[in-house]
């Protein structure tokens, strides 16, 4: 199914969006790849949502992408007396590992792992950062709070401890069982929750066993600290700036945003910018005009992907969310600005023998008449690699591995064909030029670039630029092979 657009929109499912009606609307109204919450839902549930997209795929001949999002450690303060209470600028307050019910001078913290990494002076947040709580004193089964920011703390309300690395697992046991049951189902991607050191991805690596890509979220402090790390052993990574937001101060996170957009993009992995994008559509047949700029400043950027959360999984209008994602997407394309942003942007990356391919590969696109670049590929890296130029032409990525276009629905302005193996590079040609006429990006007149590695389907082989017609008599008489 070809779009109109290169960046790609990522939603996710829930209640109003499990039906194979539901998932089939969502995807012809733009959506590219479906998102798993393993928070939320049976594994029965997750299973019947996975089986409804795989059978749209198949019905619309249109390779999806699946990513199954795990949870993560939560972290919660226990129970309250009164269920909840009333913390006032500069009171004191204790967490501690009491089990008795809380009130207001003390509740529980059940996270030993918190007491033995905190510090005097650090800072604690509890309901998304409503309150805030420094640390005065503090031991192996305690913290003695002032409170800095007041506000209702209630029964099993959220904790984030932004200033200190944990002693946990990014894995908790939950996520240990989600991401067997998850890769056994066959999803593309796993989006890893709570990444605070580059450990983590590799602890989930070796227990997808290949079976899935590794997405790293990035939603901690300490992950920024270490985005270098995290990102050369993970796959992609997602800017996750509701957490972000809440362990940072909110003005830091557009810079950053920015910066880790950037980092993806130099390295040809791809980078989703995720929540409260179209929240406002949760409610709203409209989205706000904040949010609208705020979608545009993250295609603007050269993000691969932009993603809906409770708005395509909960909301009233998911289906109407998709088309304004899409709306916004083909007119910041358009806008002559985009095109300068985005080469202005451009980092120059000529390290291999592919990187000098798909960098040629664009500059006579853009240079000649060339109207579509095909790139055979085994693992997607080379679509990837072409994906990193921000070409101005689309991008056709050419693969035996259903897997492997599966994946790429992730990955900006790459439109997927399924192609059987090959053995001459001649075929190759002509299966390009098919699969450009029958999506309408070339005509019998027009010329396109082939990219190929030889011999054939050899992962890291892309060794051959072509410019050839779009018209086979014109393909075979011009090369007698």
């Amino acid at each position: 199914m070809r779009r109109h657009r290169n960046v790609k929109i990522v939603a996710t499912l829930g209640p109003v969006s499990s039906s194979y009606q539901a998932i089939r609307a969502l995807h012809e109204a733009g959506a590219d790849v479906f998102r798993l919450n393993m928070s939320h839902g049976t594994h029965e549930e997750l299973a019947a949502r996975h089986a409804n997209i795989r059978q749209v795929e198949r019905d619309l001949d249109s390779p999806i992408a699946i990513l199954a999002d795990l949870q993560g450690p939560k972290l919660r303060v226990s129970t309250f007396k009164n269920g909840a209470e009333e913390l006032a600028e500069g009171a004191a307050f204790r967490l501690d590992l009491d089990p008795t019910e809380g009130d207001a001078t003390r509740v529980c913290l059940p996270h030993p792992e918190i007491f033995a990494a905190l510090e005097v002076g650090a800072h604690l947040l509890v309901n998304d950062g409503k309150i805030r709580l420094r640390v005065e004193a503090c031991g192996a089964d305690f913290a003695d709070c002032v409170v800095v920011t007041g506000g209702t703390i209630s029964n099993r309300k959220g904790v984030n401890v932004p200033d200190v690395v944990l002693p946990l697992a990014a894995l908790s046991e939950k996520d240990r069982k989600d991401l067997e049951f998850a890769c056994s189902l066959g999803v593309d991607w796993l989006a890893l929750s709570f990444v605070q050191r580059a450990s983590d991805v590799e602890e989930a690596r070796a227990l997808a066993k290949g079976r899935a890509s590794i997405l790293s979220k990035i939603e901690k402090p300490s992950a920024v600290k270490s985005f270098d790390e995290i990102l050369a052993v993970s796959d992609g990574i997602m800017v996750a700036r509701g957490d972000l937001g809440v362990e940072l101060p909110v003005q830091n996170v557009p810079p950053i945003q920015k910066r880790l957009v950037r980092k993806c993009r130099s390295v040809a992995k791809p980078v989703i910018v995720a929540t409260q994008m179209l929240e406002s559509m949760i409610e709203s047949p409209m989205p706000t005009r904040a949010e609208v700029s705020d979608v545009a400043t993250a295609i603007y950027e050269g993000a691969d992907a932009i993603m809906l959360s409770a708005e395509s999984a909960a909301g009233q209008y998911p289906v109407q969310a998709v088309q304004t994602m899409d709306n916004v997407a083909r007119e910041v394309e358009h806008d002559p600005i985009y095109r300068e942003v985005i080469e202005a942007s451009r980092r120059v990356e000529r390290h291999t023998v592919a990187d000098g391919i798909v960098s040629a590969a664009r500059e006579i696109a853009e240079a000649t008449d060339i109207r579509v670049i095909c790139c055979y590929t085994q693992s997607g890296r080379t679509a990837a690699l072409v994906a990193r130029e921000r070409p101005r032409v689309p991008v056709i990525g050419m693969t035996s591995l259903r897997s492997t276009a599966r994946r790429l629905a992730l990955t900006w302005g790459v439109t997927c064909v399924i192609t059987p193996e090959l053995e001459r590079f001649k075929q190759a040609v002509v299966n390009a030029a098919r699969a450009a006429r029958s999506l309408g990006m070339a005509t019998e007149s027009d010329q396109i670039v082939v990219t190929a590695g030889v011999p054939f389907n050899v992962q890291g082989t892309t060794n051959i630029l072509r410019v050839a017609p779009c018209a086979e008599r014109l393909i075979y008489a011009s090369d007698p092979e």
